[in-house]
């Protein structure tokens, strides 16, 4: 049956490429959302169709972040009472929002059956869109493992911190010697300088390397900014709250390096491939 869904899901999108990426980082309060809901507003800005998927699954916020109401989330989708297109709603310059439940230990903890219902609702999703933006969760959950594997990109985001770093490297570790995942886009988070980000991803790159057979690549350097916290009681981005702000200008240019990263149209490409990778992830 789920087999059928993204059969049917490939017939749809034949000539759609979309692009998935998803945004994770081994440790919590490393800045992810924050960086997802930027790049997706900074993409949006340049003409891009985006959705992005609160894909933390428990402890949903990005509508929060934004300031958005509402009234259905991912968890009734699953119980089969609406459709994804149905819970979607619009965000700054036209970004779809997937949202997700807040404080649901269900949903944190999805079984087969429902993880098999979570792929029915991509199956099914009417509205078009160019680029996925999947904001997992904290830690390496299987759902965390599962998203991550499935997306075309894997944007790690760490900080200068010695938990993150050992976390994003774990999540890395287990990507890649148990799900075939070989290369890692890195975005170095809250730093003091553009050496301090060269830093950060060198010592990222050394364990990596001694250890496990992937590539890194630097993609980003966002410096730590005040706007950013104003921003967030805002509950608006930093792109839009303040878009010459020195964060702001390092994430739209996150994003310009986004739109230029390849889409594989073999065996995937489409949003199909997103979802067949999830469904390998459960045979």
């Amino acid at each position: 049956m789920i087999e059928d869904q993204a059969s049917s899901l490939r017939k749809m999108n034949q000539t759609k490429l979309i692009k998935v990426i998803a945004v994770t980082g081994g440790k919590g309060g490393v800045g992810k959302t924050n960086i997802t809901l930027n790049l997706a507003i900074s993409l949006a800005k340049q003409g891009k169709r985006v959705m992005v998927l609160d894909a933390d699954l428990g402890l949903a916020n990005v509508d929060v972040l934004l300031g958005l109401r509402v009234d259905k989330n991912l968890s009734h989708v699953l119980q089969g009472e609406c459709t994804l297109d149905d819970i979607l709603v619009t965000g700054p310059h036209g970004v779809k929002i997937a949202p997700a439940t807040s404080g649901s230990q269900s949903m944190a903890e999805l079984g087969p059956t429902e993880h098999a219902g979570l792929i029915r609702a991509f199956s099914e999703l009417r509205t078009e869109i160019d680029i996925l933006l999947v904001d997992t969760a904290a830690g390496i959950s299987d759902m965390v493992m599962s998203f991550s594997r499935a997306a075309q990109d894997v944007l790690v985001v760490v900080c200068d911190e010695p938990t993150s770093l050992t976390d994003a490297y774990a999540l890395i570790k287990i990507l890649n010697r148990e799900h075939g995942v070989f290369k890692f886009k890195i975005a170095a988070n809250m730093v003091r300088s553009e050496k301090e980000g060269k830093e950060l991803f060198s010592k990222l790159s050394k364990v990596t390397g001694r250890f496990l057979d992937v590539a890194l690549e630097l993609v980003g350097i966002i410096p730590f900014d005040e706007n950013i916290r104003k921003s967030v009681r805002k509950q608006a981005t930093i792109v839009d709250a303040y878009p010459s702000s020195p964060a702001a200008v390092a994430i739209t240019s996150l994003a310009e390096k986004a739109m230029m990263w390849p889409i594989p149209e073999q065996p995937g490409g489409h949003l199909e491939f997103f979802i067949e990778q999830l469904v390998s992830r459960n045979e």
